[in-house]
């Protein structure tokens, strides 16, 4: 039996189920006994990722299996100004994301308003906020100061390290500039100067190759890592070294600047059994000379391990080229949504191709709007997505004690009360 071709529900009635039939593993989901029911929250021993639903920006708030944590990204922008591409705001527009994600995480953080780490997976407004949308905006140590994602989240939680990739010279693999997104560099340039000097923020470089920048500080254990796999568009092979992939590019083309996605920080996070995927908007291409696209992804094919769950890259938009996809060969993928272009029809057609690799595979969206069901309802890929996602919801990944088992959850988002809407759990062996 391949380790993916099995799914155990939270009902005891329901048993194991073959994902063969999805509509009976998700619907078993939506009846388990927690439905209804509060959020439990973290236990010891647990490694929790969140991904918190805003409909308006990426966040993902981590606890490790000794209760560190680490909120990577934080983003607020003027996602309701897309119109009719607009997905659901929730629990309402009448607050900015970063304040929604203050809160999550007070509901959810065994420390209170204390959090150990801080990344910004790339200067991006949709992941860390800029100096164009807003809640409010003051000067303060003689620069404006926006309360936009990490600088609006600031406000309330209590962050010990920030992880940046170009820090401190901010030139890396060209100087940064603002002219592309609202002011996102100058927004957590100032959380930084601001944060450092009046709260003790110690901020430092993301290493390329670590195993130990990011880890336990409360009770070390030989069993959970996180190895750091790309940064600035630069890859760690499998035999140590680094590979390039914008160098050449930007000196033969004298390019004065790169898509700041294939600057992505990335991630593989590793407890026992169990294996996790992140790395921000990871994705670019461009054409070459012989006329083929360049795809940078399937450089991150080359490095990227079998994982059981996996973040899906830019939010389902244009990303995860075939070769990823089946390094990946994962249980599991969740998307982060804020826009109805975001997991389109192509990205999903090859997550659910079964010729990429064997066994089953489930997508999980922040949300699968009204809109697009309505266009793809008939679409073959659509059985791979659970019902739950139809309202929108926060997802929480919770891998148990040792890594052998771990569960995706959704909870409410129309409202704070961190309500469980469905469950769905899976074996890594």
């Amino acid at each position: 039996m391949d380790r993916r071709q099995f799914v155990k529900t939270s009902v005891a009635a329901a048993g194991s189920l073959w994902l063969m039939d999805f509509q009976k593993a998700f619907a078993a989901g939506t009846k388990s006994s927690l439905v209804g029911q509060p959020w439990q929250g973290w236990k010891k021993g647990q490694f929790q990722v969140h991904f918190i639903y805003t409909g308006v920006a990426e966040s993902m708030f981590m606890i490790f299996p000794d209760g560190t944590t680490m909120l990577l990204d934080c983003g607020d922008h003027n996602a309701i100004g897309r119109g009719d591409l607009a997905v659901p705001v929730l629990p309402n527009a009448m607050k900015h994301s970063g304040e929604w994600i203050a809160r999550y995480v007070e509901r959810v953080n065994p420390n209170g308003r204390d959090v150990d780490y801080m990344m910004l997976s790339h200067y991006h407004s949709d992941h860390g906020g800029c100096m164009k949308f807003y809640a409010s905006k003051d000067n303060r140590d003689g620069m404006d100061y926006a309360l936009s994602g990490f600088t609006q989240v600031g406000e309330t939680l209590k962050f010990k390290k920030a992880i940046d990739r170009a820090y401190p010279s901010f030139d890396d693999p060209l100087p940064m500039s603002d002219v592309f997104d609202s002011g996102a560099v100058r927004n957590i340039k100032n959380f930084y100067e601001y944060h450092s000097k009046h709260s003790g923020l110690q901020v430092e470089r993301f290493k390329l190759g670590s195993t130990d920048q990011i880890r336990m500080l409360r009770h070390p254990a030989g069993n959970f890592s996180v190895k750091n796999i790309c940064a600035n568009g630069r890859l760690l092979m499998p035999d140590g070294s680094i590979k390039d992939l914008y160098a050449d590019r930007i000196r033969e083309n004298k390019l004065d600047h790169v898509n700041e996605n294939g600057l992505s920080l990335g991630m593989i996070f590793s407890y026992g059994d169990f294996k996790f995927y992140t790395a921000g908007d990871f994705s670019d291409k461009w054409q070459l000379p012989d006329g083929s696209t360049y795809e940078i992804e399937d450089e991150m094919a080359k490095i990227c391990p079998h994982v059981n769950v996996a973040k899906i890259n830019h939010h389902g938009h244009y990303s995860m080229t075939p070769d990823l996809i089946k390094a990946l060969s994962a249980q599991a993928y969740v998307s982060c949504v804020w826009d109805q272009l975001h997991n389109v029809d192509p990205v999903m057609e090859r997550l659910a191709d079964r010729s990429l690799y064997p066994g089953e595979r489930i997508v999980f969206p922040g949300v699968m709007p009204k809109e697009r069901r309505a266009v793809d309802s008939e679409k073959n890929w659509m059985k791979i997505v659970p019902s739950a996602s139809y309202e929108g919801g926060h997802i929480v990944l919770n891998v148990n004690k040792g890594g052998k088992d771990f569960s995706l959850t959704y909870l409410t988002a129309a409202d704070e009360s961190m309500k469980v809407r469905s469950v769905m759990s899976f074996t890594t062996d």
